[in-house]
């Protein structure tokens, strides 16, 4: 019996498997969708009711979906503290301690809900690409991270510089100056904060482009490990 469970639940290389795999995921995205309506202000008490009953529904199979696999897992204690083991607990756990409980008081439990959508990673093959590319550049991505986070910084710095003495109020300091270092430099732009000096705006001219290569060098790593997570599978 537990053979023939960890074949359905675990294994996609047969029917009963992949029709499994699909329930889940249509059950996770009626979940995200009905958890999207609940936020719809002045919903009819019936309304209120089906969305609960849908909620009950899904937190149920996601139940037992948990437990399934914990009973079929090779090294239980190993999936309980892995990553989609950790998912599959939060995707379950805010309406278990929400039981009694006013959740007004307990909003953050909601938002836990949205980890349902990270379940996803587990059956969807494009979206186990996309982890597999990040985890073969991971090492070039903390690098440009940490790359990113000094230019913001060094931003920040020479902004407030060129403007503190022209613009107090919006540049006070290196941490209010922060805000429009992040904005400019990710090419985003709202426009609230901008340079008014002529060095200010020459220097902004710059870290302009620089943003332009931050928003286009994640793109290419993440494009370059793709191609390496396909062409592996491809030999495999």
């Amino acid at each position: 019996m537990r053979q023939y469970l960890k074949n359905i639940v675990e294994f996609n290389d047969n029917t009963k498997s992949r029709i499994f795999a699909y329930f889940i995921q249509i059950l996770i995205l009626v979940s995200i969708i009905s958890f999207s309506f609940e936020t719809v202000p002045d919903l009819k008490p019936e309304t209120r009711k089906l969305l609960r009953i849908i909620e009950v529904f899904c937190v149920l199979v996601f139940s037992i979906e948990y437990i399934l696999r914990i009973y079929v897992a090779d090294n239980r204690r190993r999936f309980i503290f892995s990553f989609f083991g950790l998912i599959d607990v939060l995707a379950i756990l805010p309406f278990y301690l929400s039981i009694g409980i006013d959740l007004r008081s307990l909003r953050a439990l909601r938002f836990l809900r949205l980890f349902r959508i990270l379940k996803l990673m587990r059956y969807n093959r494009a979206i186990k690409h996309f982890s597999k590319a990040i985890m073969l550049a991971k090492e070039e991505i903390l690098l440009f991270l940490f790359v990113t986070l000094i230019l913001i910084y060094f931003s920040a710095v020479g902004i407030y510089y060129f403007e503190n003495a022209a613009q107090p109020e919006h540049f006070s300091s290196i941490f209010d100056s922060l805000w429009w270092a992040i904005i400019t430099l990710t090419t985003v732009g709202y426009g609230d904060v901008y340079p008014i000096t002529v060095g200010g705006r020459i220097f902004t001219f710059f870290i302009l482009m620089i943003g332009l290569g931050i928003v286009a060098i994640p793109t290419g790593i993440i494009s370059s490990a793709l191609t390496k997570s396909v062409d592996t599978k491809d030999e495999n």
